[in-house]
């Protein structure tokens, strides 16, 4: 067990050094030689884990569709706010997210790899569906659009707020999108409930962490799934 966990530690200082020379030199100027520099770990412990510049850019975008800190909550177009919201405060934060938006929008990577924006669209679509079902939006609302153009809306805002002269919290970008898109799509009475705060994701996400420390829940508890975030099970 002790080897399997310096393999997988090694391996994520490997993912979390090439984020970083991503988003610094951009996909193309990215050199396997740096990213060793960084690590201060071997060729061959490099080789073991990634057999190339591509394999860690597609190591890097596996780790794009994240769920950290979140957790089922009484209305399911909340859980789709808290997904926006963690990640708006954990990309500025975290190498390996904010690397996976600059691979995305690299014409050369995006050619070679693809883009992670398909699950997004498919992770938040799950959550309006079950949202629509549950009568929480309005009856014109369309589930697959609203989770196309806001994953599109999103990524335009972090573009934008991070090449400002003056950059702007994306946290509170986030929550001033979700302000105005709220009204038209979600029907008053959820609409008065829904907590939008950027002060959220920090709290959800030392809600995680408090849980996590607490040790792994029991037989018969409940967690939730990273697709559509549903409850589940365990035990």
């Amino acid at each position: 067990m002790a080897k399997q966990d310096r393999a997988v530690r090694t391996r994520r200082i490997f993912l979390e050094a090439a984020a970083e020379v991503f988003n610094e030199y951009g996909y193309d100027a990215a050199s396997i030689s740096v990213i060793l520099e960084r690590t201060q770990l071997t060729r061959g412990a490099l080789y073991f884990h990634f057999t190339s510049k591509e394999t860690l850019a597609q190591g890097v975008l596996d780790e794009a569709v994240t769920t950290q800190g979140f957790a089922p909550q009484a209305y399911k177009v909340q859980e789709w706010i808290d997904l926006a919201l963690l990640l708006a405060y954990r990309l500025p934060r975290e190498p390996l997210l904010s690397a996976s938006i600059r691979l995305s929008i690299d014409p050369k990577a995006r050619s070679l790899f693809g883009t992670r924006w398909p699950d997004w669209i498919q992770l938040s679509t799950d959550l309006l569906v079950a949202a629509k079902e549950r009568g929480e939006l309005q009856p014109h609302a369309d589930p697959a659009t609203i989770a196309r153009l806001f994953v599109g809306a999103w990524t335009g805002v972090q573009l934008v707020s991070s090449s400002l002269p003056q950059e702007q919290d994306l946290v509170g970008e986030v929550t001033e999108l979700f302000a105005l898109v709220l009204p038209g799509i979600i029907v008053p009475g959820v609409l008065a409930k829904l907590d939008i705060s950027p002060h959220r994701p920090e709290r959800l996400l030392a809600d995680s962490s408090a849980s996590q420390d607490a040790g792994p829940a029991g037989p018969g508890a409940t967690g939730y799934s990273a697709r559509d975030g549903s409850p589940v099970r365990e035990g």
